[in-house]
């Protein structure tokens, strides 16, 4: 036991870093500060007990609720899922979940976890000076059906080196990172205009609106028209 609290010491000091261990109900019994912080909690006291579909807002909280159950009833671990968490002031940022199921004796008793914020990569990193222009391109390029074996050429890099690289730099494949990048355009859109749920997932380099729907409400945790009515500005 005098281990076990230890390690969960330890996440105290992570800033970036999200921890929390849950019972076979999805309900919290240990967090870190960083995520008390993030929910605006003084103590453990305030969410042991209560589910992420209790504390967090409801376009986070019911995904993340549905992922421990999932988790909880198969077994089967997340591992670095991309998606949208809670950061600093109320913000929402991209991050990277894990999560596995605690046995004992075969039978399993909870989930531990933790989620990561993905941050901008560092510019000192020698990674990035020799992918910044290629990086750039991507960027202004990522609602084209732009293609990593593409990104790779304008590199002048096989794809295996493109992906060794974006791993060690931004913590994704470049294929993922390209994800990250449609997936932020459709948010955008969708907030800031009216086009069809179809155009915004063209206009955001989707293949079709089905592969878009389903990509924005796995990492996003709604469907794209009920991110939009979430986030409708309403009339005063």
């Amino acid at each position: 036991m005098q281990l076990q609290s230890a390690c969960f010491d330890l996440f105290d000091h992570l800033p970036d870093v999200v921890f929390f261990c849950k019972d076979t109900g999805g309900r919290y019994t240990h967090a870190n500060r960083t995520l008390l912080h993030r929910l605006g909690l003084s103590h453990a006291g305030q969410l042991v007990g209560r589910t992420a579909a209790d504390v967090f807002p409801v376009q986070l909280g019911d995904n993340y609720l549905q992922q421990d159950l999932r988790v909880i009833t198969t077994g089967q671990s997340v591992v670095n899922e991309l998606e949208r968490h809670l950061f600093p002031n109320q913000r929402s940022g991209w991050c990277l979940t894990v999560k596995h199921a605690l046995t004992e004796h075969g039978v399993v008793t909870g989930i531990s976890g933790i989620s990561r914020d993905l941050k901008s990569p560092s510019t000192q990193n020698p990674a990035y000076q020799r992918l910044a222009h290629s990086l750039a391109f991507a960027r202004m390029r990522c609602t084209d059906p732009l293609s990593v074996a593409t990104m790779a050429r304008h590199a002048g890099l096989s794809v295996a080196q493109l992906e060794r690289h974006m791993l060690a730099l931004m913590q994704l494949t470049p294929s993922r990172w390209l994800l990250l990048l449609r997936l932020d355009a459709a948010i955008r859109h969708l907030v800031e205009n009216d086009a069809s749920i179809a155009q915004v997932a063209a206009a955001c380099g989707f293949a079709d609106h089905s592969a878009f729907a389903r990509a924005f409400r796995r990492h996003v945790g709604l469907s794209p028209s009920a991110y939009r009515e979430m986030n409708k500005p309403r009339e005063p």
